[in-house]
């Protein structure tokens, strides 16, 4: 694509946000949005890359940016829940009860769309996925622009989400207009994706949501059986296409603390004898166990899920960094945002997974 101007602005995120909707970043930004401009902005989850959702050609633009598949819907930022009849066909209870608990925040909801949205937003779908989050600036930009925003990842399709502006900076620079810094991300995995048009709520993707928070509110949540699947057309951003994953090989190694130990140090004499540069992506409580590899990320601590979330995709991205061609990573139990953490850490890997 022809390579643009790329401006770096920064915000004050501590600021309300009726302060924040004065500062003159948030106001040429929303400006830029409404005559069909690229803006990279922060969310509570990661950095998105956001254009006018009613715009064909200004959406056009994000699918060129980041490489991505022309089949893989986009999620439509709203500036408040107040916005979402005028994009919908209707609005359900179990919406209203969805964004009276947890929005504004890291939940996606799918509806069926009422035609103004942008076809290659939904990607030919009669249905949109619309959140509202809830970063202060995300939200004041909204507000300020008064239009819906698709705003996918903003990073190179296929690499590791941004949750820090010089990810963005680094993945995109001079392939979109504006980049407002409103330092890092707060979440580090994208929101939780449900599709609430049919009979019983079903999770398309987990997220910031966890499984357990939706059915203590909504009682009974399908999982869609499709979530692992590579073959189907996606009903959700990030289910499909290589996601999320650093450039060395990445193998998940599951099993017995000890074992995985032990046999992740096996593999790590052996790549390093043939001359790989191996990495291991562990957490505080376990990195003093791989001394023999080049480069150990402790991404969190495991008695603090959040931590493993917030620090996953910047682990990722410093491996590219140092060029290791291995990575081994140890698992996680599948509950509550460790649900979401390994569904992104399979997609890393690609399926790869050593089980001891």
């Amino acid at each position: 694509m022809q390579q643009v101007i790329t401006h770096w602005w920064e915000v004050d995120s501590t600021d309300t946000i009726e302060g924040l909707k004065r500062q003159p970043e948030i106001i040429r930004a929303a400006k830029l949005l409404r005559e069909g401009g690229l803006v990279a902005f922060p969310t509570e989850t990661v950095y998105g890359l956001g254009a006018d959702a009613t715009s064909q050609a200004a959406v056009a633009q994000i699918f060129e940016a980041k490489g991505r598949p022309s089949d893989n819907p986009l999620i439509v930022h709203l500036g408040s829940p107040e916005q979402l009849a005028k994009w919908v066909e209707g609005v359900p209870s179990v919406a209203k009860i969805c964004m009276k608990h947890f929005c504004p925040g890291p939940l996606t909801l799918v509806l069926p769309h009422n035609g103004q949205i942008a076809d290659n937003v939904t990607a030919g779908l009669d249905t949109v996925a619309v959140r509202f989050p809830s970063h202060p600036v995300a939200m004041a930009l909204l507000q300020v622009a008064d239009i819906p925003v698709a705003a996918p990842s903003a990073n190179r399709s296929g690499k590791p989400s941004p949750t820090q502006a010089q990810h963005v900076w680094h993945d995109l620079s001079g392939r979109f207009h504006v980049l407002l810094d409103g330092g890092n991300a707060g979440v580090g995995i994208e929101s939780t994706v449900l599709d609430i048009t049919g009979d019983v709520p079903m999770l398309l993707r987990p997220g910031g949501i966890t499984l357990e928070q939706l059915r203590d509110v909504l009682g009974d949540v399908e999982v869609d059986p499709n979530l692992h699947s590579e073959k189907s057309k996606p009903r959700s951003p990030g289910m499909k296409y290589r996601h999320y994953a650093p450039s060395g090989e990445m193998f998940l190694v599951h099993g017995e603390p000890l074992k995985v130990v032990g046999r992740v140090n096996r593999m790590i004499k052996e790549d390093v004898r043939q001359g790989k540069k191996v990495g291991v992506l562990t957490t505080e409580e376990r990195k003093h166990y791989f001394k023999q590899a080049n480069h150990v990320i402790a991404c969190g601590s495991r008695s603090d899920p959040e931590s493993v979330a917030r620090g996953l995709y910047d682990a990722l991205r410093t491996f590219d960094q140092e060029k290791i061609d291995v990575i081994y990573a140890e698992t996680f139990p599948e509950c509550g945002i460790y649900t979401s953490v390994m569904n992104r850490m399979r997609k890393a890997a690609e399926g790869r997974m050593i089980r001891v």
